[in-house]
């Protein structure tokens, strides 16, 4: 049986998903999964898929019988997966060739709940090498003080992870509106609060071994059109509203108030998108500008007194 099943939420990457697949299979580490999950994109992206899965039996292909959205896409994966860990791979990125054979070296000597490594940025130009975890062991509170130490950075991605599949087969059980949100933005945010809430042995590795494409003009990031930032406005919202209703169950205060503080940083992006790109009325500008400020005001406090409590 494999280790590790790779997913791909595949909806129109025609350009790129050739040289993902290409960083799966050619992995140092071979004994693998590759998972290719079709989310009824309309270009042939899953014609190339099927190409590589006739040269290369460790790829499967799935079908979702309608768009589901990133989240839902990833779960189906998931789903279908036969190794004990999971990692998330969009087919507009790519892997470096060691990465599954420097998690291995992690999974082979530790009992883990979730692995989380580096990645690069590439831009247009040159690569922006992104540097935020450490070679380390946590458990939960541990990790979570980690976490408040760099909040001027932030690393809320689900695809820079390893996760162990029973534990995020558990989380969508656990939390069934998971099961049925349809979303592409924020989606990683609202996975990674909850997921948190569900491990306690956590290993992070130095090394950059993804690398995310920031030059995919296709992108749910980089497409800006009137309505695609309705709907970003309303999946952040939708988002807002299950992290709020998630936490408050939650007794931990200390992981209550980080989870806030990305509240914060969530709502403010909501004020801006508004703000930029769909408000056209001055007064109503104005009144956003003062919600921003206030809400940034809040998340300093926030985040201020998260600080004096881990030192």
């Amino acid at each position: 049986m494999s280790k590790i099943s790779i997913i791909l939420p595949t909806y129109n990457v025609e350009p790129y998903i050739e040289r993902a697949l290409q960083s799966c299979i050619n992995q140092t580490f071979k004994n693998i999964e590759i998972i290719v999950v079709d989310d009824c994109g309309n270009d042939k992206s899953i014609e190339i898929a099927k190409d590589y899965a006739n040269k290369d039996e460790r790829i499967k292909i799935i079908h979702n019988e309608k768009n589901l959205g990133l989240l839902r896409t990833r779960y189906e994966g998931v789903k279908a997966a036969i190794s004990d860990y999971i990692m998330f791979l969009d087919p507009d990125d790519y892997l470096e060739l060691n990465a599954c054979e420097e998690c291995i070296k992690v999974l082979d000597n530790n009992e883990v709940d979730l692995i989380c490594f580096n990645y690069n940025n590439i831009k247009s130009t040159y690569i922006e090498k992104f540097d935020f975890f450490i070679d380390a062991k946590f458990n939960q509170e541990d990790f979570l003080f980690f976490l408040i130490s760099k909040l001027d950075d932030y690393n809320w991605n689900i695809w820079s992870k390893i996760y162990k599949k029973e534990i995020y087969l558990r989380i969508f059980k656990e939390n069934e509106k998971l099961t049925s949100l349809r979303i592409n933005m924020a989606e990683d945010t609202l996975f990674f609060i909850i997921c948190l809430n569900y491990v306690n042995k956590i290993h992070t590795i130095s090394h950059k071994i993804y690398n995310y494409n920031k030059i995919n003009l296709n992108s749910s990031m980089n497409t800006m059109n009137i309505q695609k930032n309705i709907s970003y406005v309303k999946d952040l919202n939708n988002c807002i509203s299950l992290i709020t209703i998630f936490i408050n169950q939650i007794d931990n205060k200390f992981y209550f108030d980080y989870c806030k503080s990305i509240l914060y940083c969530l709502k403010i992006h909501v004020l801006e998108l508004i703000y930029k790109h769909l408000e056209k009325r001055l007064l109503y500008k104005i009144k956003l500008k003062i919600q921003k400020k206030i809400t940034k005001l809040k998340r300093k406090k926030c985040i201020k007194q998260l600080l004096v409590r881990i030192k």
